[in-house]
């Protein structure tokens, strides 16, 4: 009999950690497993519910409010009561709504992915949750070295499963074909160097410093354009920004997009300033469209990228640093070609998203048939 994998995610727009789980779940063995997923809340536009239910997938919306919300505790009940999940497998901080229902539930195997560094995934009273959960009930897993050696620090734990991040490769390593099309559909010429930056406008993907080292850069490279592509909360700040500093006719905010892979195959350098990060499914994106990358040594990154080789790593908050970057790669079109070749076979390589299923599914099988988790208090 299938075994249903119930996914719990805070919301099922197309973002970093959304986006593991689309994997995760349709390309999921379905000879062996059934899956479902829980969003936090409600549907919104460009949601990807409900494609995952014309797939064929179970999707749930619980209505969560924002902030803490205890109706959601009878509602995650109503889901593992109904649904009757074998294995559940929680993103984020939704783990604090799952535990009282898996308790009710009799408590089914959990495996919860830590998606950040641990001491930004969640709050300090969020963490002590976290660590008694770790120590009886949950099995971790890390997406990157970086992430499991932060976890270690804050929860004193030992190392937890390491599975890295992949994603599908098949529509970056085409989209470079489109690139002149692309330019001349969105109005940018051949001869414009186009820089490019996919992240939400949050506190954590720090624009404010990319704007920063752009406008230091604005004068000596008339040919220099900005993309950035995303939104959120962040965005009024970052249009003021761009109106102080002068670049109106320099920076152009493209919104969310569904054509992501279009936007990298047509932009000559991929920047990400992020002041902290997990495994960041943008920078695999952007080296498996071939680009060379400006990024900031957080997280799992410097994982990803080999300095020197296939893009170049910068101090995260350094206007200066992520300046240099930038100019050296505009610099040279011969040093862009180089870095973006390394980057493509390094991605070819290392960033497919069959093998992070596989693995994932080798877990739920080894905590389906009972064996118990290697983490333990660090000595």
């Amino acid at each position: 009999m299938k075994k249903r994998i119930l996914h719990v995610v805070p919301d099922l727009m197309p973002y970093g950690l959304e986006r593991v789980v689309w994997s995760l779940v349709t390309r999921a063995d379905r000879d062996e497993y059934e899956p479902g997923v829980v969003s936090m809340y409600d549907a919104e536009p460009g949601s990807m519910g409900p494609e995952l239910e014309r797939r064929g997938v179970k999707v749930f919306h619980l209505g969560k409010r924002r902030g803490f919300d205890p109706r959601t505790f009878g509602s995650m009940a109503s889901v593992l009561r109904d649904w009757r999940p074998n294995l559940l497998h929680t993103h984020n901080y939704v783990l604090r709504y799952v535990l009282p229902a898996a308790a009710a539930a009799g408590m089914p195997p959990i495996v919860h992915t830590i998606h950040n560094v641990a001491d930004r995934e969640v709050e300090r009273v969020g963490q002590w949750l976290h660590q008694l959960a770790f120590r009886r009930w949950v099995r971790p897993v890390a997406i990157a070295d970086e992430v499991a050696a932060s976890f270690q620090r804050v929860y004193k734990l030992d190392h937890p499963a390491l599975i890295p991040n992949g994603i599908d490769l098949t529509p970056y390593a085409a989209a470079r074909q489109d690139r002149g099309a692309w330019r001349q559909r969105e109005g940018f010429t051949e001869d414009e160097l186009l820089l490019v930056c996919v992240a939400r406008f949050y506190e954590q993907k720090n624009h404010k410093t990319l704007l920063d080292a752009f406008a230091q850069l604005k004068d000596e490279l008339p040919k220099a354009r900005l993309l950035l592509a995303g939104d959120g909360h962040l965005r009024g700040a970052v249009e003021q920004q761009i109106a102080a500093l002068g670049l109106g006719s320099r920076v152009t905010l493209l919104g969310r997009r569904d054509d992501v892979a279009g936007i990298l195959g047509a932009s000559d350098i991929f920047v990400l300033p992020s002041l902290w990060e997990g495994n960041p499914l943008s920078v695999m994106e952007a080296m498996a469209a071939g680009l060379p990358v400006a990024v900031t040594a957080v997280g799992g990154v410097p994982e990803l990228v080999e300095t020197g080789r296939s893009g170049l790593l910068c101090n995260p908050g350094d206007v200066d640093s992520l300046a240099s970057a930038l100019r050296t790669l505009a610099g040279s079109a011969a040093l862009r070609r180089g870095f973006g070749e390394q980057a493509m076979a390094r991605a070819e390589a290392r960033f497919g998203e069959q093998a992070m299923v596989r693995a994932y599914e080798q877990l739920y099988a080894e905590e389906l048939a009972g064996r118990t988790s290697n983490v333990r208090r660090a000595a």
